[in-house]
C-alpha cells in the first residue's frame, strides 16, 4: 500500500491478482517439501523449474504474452540448457532430512507444545512423516517441481496485460507497461489467496490450526523484505525484460540454496 501511495495510485487490474494467487499456490507447498526433503534442496529444484518456467513462457510467447528477444540467442540458449542439466542433477543430490532431531537443535516447523486443544496435533501426525523415505522424497521433489512451475508463471498475468495494452479490441488497451504499477494487484492477489487457503485449512483442521508463535514475527519480516525485492524484481524486469531478469534472480536464490546444503553437510562431517 506504501508502494502504491508512491506511485500516485495507478489503475488497479484485477487481472494482475491472479499471479499473486499463482504465486500463493505454489508457496502452501514449501511445509511438505521443506519436512521431505529440506529447504536446501527444495529451493535447488523449485528454483530450477521456476527458471525454466518463467524464461521459456517469456521467450517463446506462452500464455498469450508477447514472446521476447535477446541480443545475443545463443548465450541464452546455453544458458538454459545449462539450468536444465543443473536442475536434473539436483534429483539425485542426498538430503538428510531427520523427523526427530536431537533435543540441542529447535526445528522451525516443529512446535514442542502438548497442548493440543489449543496448537492441534503433535508434528509427528503431519501426513507426509508417515511415508516410506523414498515415497516422501519422491513426492518432495515433485511437489518442488510443481511449486517451481507456478512460481514461474506468476508473472503471465501482468506480462499479459503489458502485451494487450496496445491492441485497440483489448479490454487492457491503454493499460501501464511500467511494471512497478502492478506490484500492488501482485501482492493484493497473494493476500487474498492466502487468506482464502487459511481459512480453508482451519475448516479442515476443526479449527485447530498449527500455528508455530516463534515464526509469526520472522514470517512478517520475511513479508516485508519480500515484497521490496519484488519492486526490485518488477523494476528490473522493467529494463531488462522478463526472459532476463528471471535466470538472474532465480540463479541466485539457488546460489545461496547450494552454499547452504555445503555449510550443512560440513557441520554434519565435522561433528
Amino acid at each position: 500500500m506504501i508502494g502504491d501511495l508512491m506511485l500516485q495510485s495507478p489503475k488497479f487490474h484485477p487481472f494482475a491478482m491472479l499471479g499473486g494467487v499463482i504465486w500463493a499456490t505454489g508457496n502452501i507447498t514449501v511445509v511438505p517439501i521443506i519436512k521431505a526433503i529440506g529447504l536446501g534442496l527444495g529451493i535447488l529444484i523449485w528454483g530450477s523449474s521456476s527458471l525454466l518456467m518463467g524464461w521459456a513462457s517469456s521467450r517463446f510467447g506462452w500464455f498469450g504474452i508477447a514472446a521476447q528477444e535477446v541480443s545475443r540467442p545463443i548465450l541464452n540458449y546455453c544458458g538454459a540448457g545449462l539450468c536444465l542439466l543443473s536442475g536434473l542433477i539436483f534429483f539425485f543430490v542426498k538430503a538428510d532430512v531427520e523427523l526427530h532431531p536431537n533435543s540441542e537443535s529447535i526445528p522451525l516447523l516443529i512446535d514442542r507444545r502438548t497442548n493440543s486443544d489449543s496448537y492441534g496435533p503433535s508434528s509427528s501426525e503431519f501426513w507426509i512423516d508417515v511415508i516410506g523415505p523414498k515415497t516422501r522424497r519422491f513426492i518432495g521433489c515433485l511437489l518442488a517441481v510443481v511449486s517451481g512451475l507456478l512460481y514461474g508463471s506468476s508473472f503471465a498475468p501482468i506480462l499479459y496485460i503489458k502485451s494487450h495494452s496496445s491492441c485497440h479490441d483489448s479490454m487492457f488497451h491503454g493499460a501501464s507497461v511500467y511494471d512497478l504499477d502492478y506490484v500492488y494487484a501482485q501482492c493484493s492477489g497473494i493476500f487474498v489467496a492466502s487468506t482464502v487457503y487459511f481459512a480453508i485449512y482451519c475448516a479442515a483442521m476443526n479449527n485447530r490450526p498449527r500455528v508455530y508463535s516463534r515464526a509469526i514475527l520472522p514470517g512478517l519480516l520475511s513479508g516485508l523484505m519480500w515484497s521490496l525485492a519484488t519492486y526490485c524484481w518488477f523494476l528490473a524486469n522493467n529494463y531488462l525484460s522478463a526472459v532476463i531478469t528471471f535466470p538472474i534472480v532465480t540463479a541466485d536464490g539457488r546460489s545461496v540454496a547450494a552454499l547452504g546444503i555445503l555449510g550443512v553437510q560440513r557441520d554434519y562431517k565435522g561433528s
